[in-house]
């Protein structure tokens, strides 16, 4: 199984005056078009999650609706607020346990991103995930901390996206 993490997309700037509530942040429309140019070079490459989790904050949701469009078996966002800041990785272990048919996808924000993936490879890793960055964590048994093998990590750069 592989489990894909995801940084949201490249959002609006944090404006008090035009987002009193950062939640509800979205992404630029050149953000977009920029990560739906990342889904589709990944896709050729294999990225087929089968579930695909989100946090609930619209940037997420936007980036996974982004996913869920092009990705051959279009899964179904779920919002899990375990994704959102501060949340914390047994339940995202728990709800990626209920897979086990294919690979999963989370999508959610920096830096739980990087930390969690450091978790999973089992490490106080130093990654840096720039927006609409994506990695990708191979387990070869049960999905746990520390059990897994960091693949690759791409960015929009390295994709020519």
């Amino acid at each position: 199984m592989i489990v894909y993490v995801v940084r949201h997309a490249w959002a609006e700037d944090r404006d008090e005056a035009a987002y009193p509530d950062d939640d509800l942040r979205p992404l630029t429309a050149k953000g977009k078009k920029r990560f739906r140019r990342v889904v589709k070079r990944l896709v050729k490459r294999g990225f087929d999650p089968l579930r695909l989790a989100t946090s609930p904050l619209v940037r997420c949701r936007q980036t996974a609706d982004l996913i869920a469009e092009y990705a051959p078996h279009a899964p179904t966002p779920e919002e899990l607020d375990d994704l959102k800041p501060g949340g914390r990785l047994e339940p995202l272990l728990a709800w990626t346990a209920e897979c086990r048919d294919g690979d999963v996808a989370w999508v959610g924000h920096a830096p739980e991103v990087e930390e969690l993936t450091a978790a999973l490879i089992g490490g106080e890793a130093a990654l840096h995930f720039a927006k609409g960055a994506v990695a990708a964590v191979e387990f070869t048994g049960r999905v746990a901390a520390g059990q897994g093998l960091l693949l690759w990590l791409a960015t929009a750069e390295l994709l020519k996206a």
